[in-house]
């Protein structure tokens, strides 16, 4: 009797063990990001509340957007390589300040905003394929007599922290000797706005797409102004958790797919038609460089 209860308890740690060692080589060949998703069937994704028109909450109070609606995509790539029918979507609002933390400490799967990719972030986080492409301007009022960053001596600007555009501004203001150049730290574009529609600053700066777009939501647009030579180059990309190359194969197949087919060209059409912006040359190109074969 003995031996045949031994026998049986052996048989079972040998059928959990077998179970362990399958779930074991799953995990593996989904990778982390996709292995937690499907365990959890839930998906995080970031988002920001005020990025127009790529990521900024609309009329119902849910994200909406062009990175939003390219990101929805994404996401039934995800169920189909996962081999689910249905994920939550768990949204997390975020802040230049809070993005990087919250997808380096594991807290987002996807970060679907307005995030310049560079290499001092990619010590931290990875990125998907470019989607967009600005760069820096000033955002001012018409009768401000800012036309360049020059313009800006003795008057004070409002940036958001954390964001390429600080970094840049500064290192303009620095680099060209402007002086007495008062900066305004604020939280996010919804406040840096406010700041200048309360002539707290003279001016805004970030990338100059998500000045229209404020311009464009404002009670009184012609009153404002984007003004000044690009001051920097930001491709803009989806952000993903670093060191999963099989998470961002799978969205970067999606994204090649929408490339491919003129897919991006309605979803772009959608968001960027009703504010006067066409698709420049140079975005078009990337579109066509990183439509890659499957």
């Amino acid at each position: 009797m003995k031996m045949k209860r031994l026998g049986t308890l052996l048989t079972a740690a040998a059928i959990g063990l077998s179970t362990i060692g399958t779930s074991s080589a799953q995990d593996q060949e989904l990778g982390p990001t996709l292995s937690k998703i499907k365990g959890s069937g839930v998906i995080t994704i970031g988002h920001r509340e005020t990025s127009v028109p790529f990521s900024y909450i609309g009329e119902e109070q849910q994200p909406v957007g062009y990175t939003i609606d390219i990101c929805m995509q994404i996401v039934d790539e995800i169920k189909s390589e996962i081999g689910v029918d249905e994920l939550n979507i768990k949204w997390v609002p975020v802040t230049p300040q809070t993005r990087i933390p919250l997808m380096a400490n594991g807290t987002l799967n996807l970060e679907c905003g307005s995030t310049t990719n560079n290499l001092t972030r990619q010590q931290q986080v990875d990125y998907a394929a470019i989607t967009y492409i600005t760069g820096t301007k000033l955002l001012t009022k018409k009768d401000s007599g800012i036309a360049t960053v020059e313009d800006l001596a003795g008057k004070p600007i409002a940036l958001a922290q954390g964001t390429t555009n600080e970094r840049v501004v500064k290192e303009a203001i620095e680099e060209r000797g402007i002086e007495d150049v008062n900066i305004v730290s604020v939280r996010d574009h919804a406040e840096g706005f406010l700041a200048l529609q309360t002539d707290r600053v003279d001016a805004y700066s970030t990338d100059d797409i998500l000045l229209y777009g404020l311009i464009e939501k404002a009670r009184d647009p012609e009153t404002y102004e984007v003004v000044g030579d690009f001051l920097s180059y930001d491709p803009y990309a989806i952000m993903l958790p670093q060191n999963d190359s099989k998470f961002r194969l799978v969205v970067n197949r999606r994204l090649a797919e929408l490339f491919r087919t003129g897919e991006i060209e309605k979803i772009y059409s959608k968001w960027f038609e009703p504010m006067g912006v066409p698709m420049s040359d140079l975005l078009r190109a990337n579109f066509k460089i990183n439509a890659l074969p499957k």
